[in-house]
Parts: C-alpha cells; sequence; structure tokens
C-alpha cells in the first residue's frame, strides 16, 4: 500500500505504508492511509485514534466465522437450541465437530475458533444434567420432528461397542463381544436411524449383552418417546435370534429382517431339482409365504431368498479356503485351529463333507423377511441395503467424532458422553446432506477461513477471508435451508 504525492509539473513522491496478504489486512492499511491523508486538515474529532506512522490499525477479534456459524445454523436449524437451552451444551457440541479431544482441551478449541469458552468447572457441572432422564429424549424428539415420523418410516437398527482402557469392569463396562476384537471392558451403543443414517435415538447397554437383546428395549424406549403404534424396522441378521422374532411379532411391529438359513429352503430346493441343467442366474428372487396367525397377530410373513453371482463367488472361495486348512488339520500338517469344518468325534479327526456341501448350496444367496402386507421385492431388499447407511453413521462417530468415551469412567459422564454425541451426530449428518460434503471435508476447508473484528477509536470494522466459489456455494446452501426452518 503506498501514498503517491504529485504536483501539476509531474513531479511525485511515493510513501509506502505496508504490505497486505489479506483483505483484512488491506482494509486496516487503507484506513491507516486515509488517516494520512487527512493529518492536518483540521477534520472534526470523530475519537479515532491516529495510529504511529506506517503502524496498521488493531486486530481485535478474531474467529472461524464461516465454520462456526455454519455449524450453529446446523444445531438451530434442528431444533436443538430449543430442546436443550444449554449454551455450554451447544458449545461442547460444535466442538467435538470442529476437534474432537477432551472436554478438558474443549476450552482450549473454543479459544481457537473464537467464541467465549466456558471453565472447564463449568463443564463438569453441566454433565449431570446431559446424562438426567429425558434430556437425551428432549434431543431425540427433535431429530424425530426432522424425518416426519409415523406407521410407513423406516428405521435401521445397529449396535457398535466403545472399549475403555482398564483392565476391570464395574457392572456396566464388562468385557464382551468386540466390534474391534479387543479383550478390555467395554459398552455396547445402539443406534435407531432414519432411511438415510440420520440419528433418532440411541442407547447404551452393558459390555456384555447380547446384541440380540438390544434391539427390543430401544425400540420400546423409542417409540413410547414419539407415542408410536408401528415402524418399520430394519435390522441385521446377527440382530435377531428367535426369542427377539417372537416379541417383535408379539408386539406388531412391522419388519424388514435378515434371515439365517440354518438349512436349505424348500423353496431353493425345489427349484434345483426343477432345473437340475442350468446355472441359478444372477438376480433370481424367490418367494415363500405363511399365512398369519395368532402369534403373528394376523399378518402374513413373507421370505425373499436373492442370489448374487459375486457374492457366490466369494462365497465360494472363502468356502475352498476353510476345507483346505481344515484338511490340512486332518492330515496334521497343521495345527487344529477354530474352522467349522473340522469335526471331531471322539479322538478322530475328520472333515465334515456333510456341513460343505450346505455350505456351498447356499452360496450367493441371502434371505430377507418381512410381515408388510403384498410387499414387492425390489422394495424390501433395497429397504434392507439401506443399513449401509447407519453403518456409514457409525464410522462417521467412531472416527470424525471420536467417539469411544477414553477420559470416562463413571456411568453418568458416558452417558452424558453419549449425549453429545448423538447431538454431534445429528449436526454432521445435517451439514453433510445440505452440502454434499463429507463433515471432515467441510471442517478441514471452512476453518482455514476466518473473519477479523478491526478497532479504530469508537468504530469497529468486521472484515473476513473470501472463500473459494465452491466452500461458498456450500455455505450459501447452509444459509438458505437454516433460513427455512
Amino acid at each position: 500500500m503506498q501514498i503517491v504525492h504529485s504536483s501539476r509539473k509531474g513531479s511525485r513522491d511515493i510513501e509506502h505504508i505496508g504490505s497486505a496478504h489479506t483483505d483484512a489486512e488491506v482494509e486496516a492499511l487503507k484506513a491507516s492511509a486515509r488517516q494520512r491523508l487527512a493529518a492536518g486538515q483540521g477534520e472534526l474529532d470523530l475519537g479515532i485514534a491516529v495510529p504511529s506512522a506506517g503502524g496498521p490499525l488493531p486486530i481485535t477479534a478474531t474467529r472461524m466465522g464461516h465454520l462456526w456459524d455454519s455449524l450453529a445454523a446446523a444445531y438451530e436449524a434442528l431444533g436443538f437450541d430449543q430442546a436443550a437451552q444449554d449454551e455450554v451444551f451447544k458449545q461442547l457440541v460444535l466442538a467435538r465437530i470442529v476437534e474432537p479431544t477432551s472436554k478438558a482441551d474443549a476450552v482450549r478449541v473454543l479459544e481457537e475458533v473464537g467464541v467465549p469458552a466456558p471453565s472447564y468447572r463449568t463443564i463438569k457441572r453441566r454433565l449431570n444434567l446431559y446424562s438426567a432422564i429425558g434430556f437425551r429424549e428432549q434431543l431425540a424428539a427433535a431429530c424425530a420432528a426432522q424425518v416426519n415420523l409415523g406407521p410407513a418410516t423406516l428405521v435401521l437398527y445397529d449396535v457398535t461397542t466403545l472399549y475403555f482402557e482398564t483392565d476391570e469392569g464395574d457392572g456396566f463396562r464388562e468385557p464382551g463381544f468386540s466390534k474391534e476384537r479387543r479383550l478390555e471392558p467395554q459398552i455396547t451403543v445402539g443406534l435407531l436411524s432414519d432411511a438415510n443414517g440420520f440419528p433418532l435415538m440411541v442407547h447404551a447397554f452393558e459390555g456384555n449383552k447380547a446384541e440380540t437383546k438390544t434391539m427390543l428395549p430401544t425400540l420400546r424406549a423409542f417409540m413410547d418417546t414419539h407415542g408410536l403404534h408401528d415402524v418399520v424396522i430394519v435390522a441385521d441378521a446377527g440382530m435377531v435370534s428367535e426369542a427377539n422374532m417372537d416379541a417383535i411379532e408379539a408386539a406388531g411391529l412391522s419388519y424388514i429382517l435378515g434371515a439365517k438359513m440354518p438349512r436349505v429352503p424348500y423353496v431353493l430346493d425345489q427349484w434345483r431339482k426343477d432345473h437340475l441343467d442350468q446355472d441359478v442366474p444372477d438376480g433370481l428372487t424367490l418367494v415363500a409365504r405363511w399365512p398369519g396367525g395368532p402369534s403373528t397377530k394376523g399378518k402374513d410373513v413373507t421370505t425373499f431368498y436373492s442370489y448374487s453371482h459375486d457374492r457366490g463367488r466369494r462365497t465360494i472361495k472363502g468356502i475352498e479356503a476353510q476345507v483346505a486348512k481344515a484338511e490340512a488339520a486332518v492330515a496334521g500338517k497343521a495345527s487344529v485351529k477354530r474352522n467349522r469344518f473340522v469335526q471331531l468325534s471322539g479322538g478322530s479327526r475328520s472333515v465334515n463333507r456333510a456341513l460343505e456341501e450346505k455350505a456351498k448350496a447356499l452360496a450367493g444367496w441371502k434371505a430377507y423377511v418381512t410381515n408388510l402386507p403384498d410387499p414387492d421385492a425390489d422394495m424390501i431388499i433395497g429397504s434392507y441395503r439401506r443399513l449401509f447407511q447407519i453403518e456409514r453413521s457409525f464410522r462417521m462417530a467412531k472416527s470424525d467424532l471420536a467417539a469411544r468415551p477414553i477420559y470416562h469412567r463413571k456411568q453418568d459422564s458416558i452417558e452424558a458422553h453419549l449425549t453429545i454425541m448423538f447431538a454431534a451426530m445429528a449436526v454432521a449428518h445435517w451439514i453433510e446432506q445440505t452440502t454434499g460434503w463429507s463433515i471432515k471435508r467441510f471442517v478441514k476447508t471452512a476453518r482455514r477461513y476466518r473473519t477479523v473484528t478491526i478497532a479504530a477509536g469508537d468504530h469497529v470494522f468486521t472484515a473476513a477471508d473470501p472463500v473459494p466459489d465452491e466452500l461458498d456455494a456450500g455455505l450459501k446452501k447452509i444459509q438458505a435451508k437454516s433460513a427455512t426452518h
């Protein structure tokens, strides 16, 4: 930035004011240059302090304005400001998205963002509120309002485990079947989402609780909270035990579930007998129906058996690898490890050829069972495949939001942490759906562009770094969508 003094005779003097690299610094230099030009002209006293020669005006504040304002807009659009009515909770949720870290370190994150941060003692006092009965349910009600819940709503269910770096369980944190194949104490977390993976409810269970025993308590709590009589629950076969199935049918719930095939179904065996010299076509779907009765509340039960060539190829390859290991173990060429094809009888070992034959006969087939009236195969299979959305939500929670409560040991503080995580997942999902960006990409990009506040006496100027066109388009989408709420 330079001031050029010239006269009519063509002579000129150049006075250097300073150099700038951002729009904010340019504005500051312009203000300084104007003051130098007006010096000694007897202007009115407006209360603007003139800086020293060549010095820029002071920057009094700087913040991640684009990022924080966008996250805050999503938080408010979801109705969390009314549901929680707690500014500290909002700061913890949004700080979790900006940089997942401990509650103590969240103060540092908020200071880097440029917003007023509560003290760590205040955060610790508030955790009891976030774990109290009813607090998370209010957030869940706000989430439910986003998806227009009704009897026909698809509700996806899945579970994950979060382990703790401790050696002893305490009744809540207990060793169990771990998704990460860990031996440490853990908790089991059940998540309900809509068909797009938007979180609707999260529930924590003891680490040694079987996955099949988590679905119904979560479903009942969800339906009681929202006053629902029926929803369409979609879950994997691993979530459904025989007792679970009976309880779901006894409750009169609608469902689309992955079904286990302990034996070759009749319709599949009959099709092969009718097509002895024909390979199974890719995409073939067979149907079996059973009329409803008292145990199913009068609802007919339909099972679809769908065949995929790629699934069959991968399954056959895995079976042959396991059988080869079983043959090596039976021949004494390898140690006997966990292998379902090794059959032990007394002191002898053999390869279970009957099991091999059955496994190969079922290779490539997947079963889907539903009690919806007049079900369409494409709709049922397509709805079941949407389970990848809830798996994606779990991946977001575990990676982008670092869901594992490393620094918590008491159940109340763990529940409070899960409440914060639940709200952060919803905000992150809202941002992703609105912008089309992953939350990781959005945060990484938007946090680089800051807004600054420049003070000149009693006057305050605000300037912002220019953002790329693609980010600007995303920010405008957020502004437009949040304005409708």
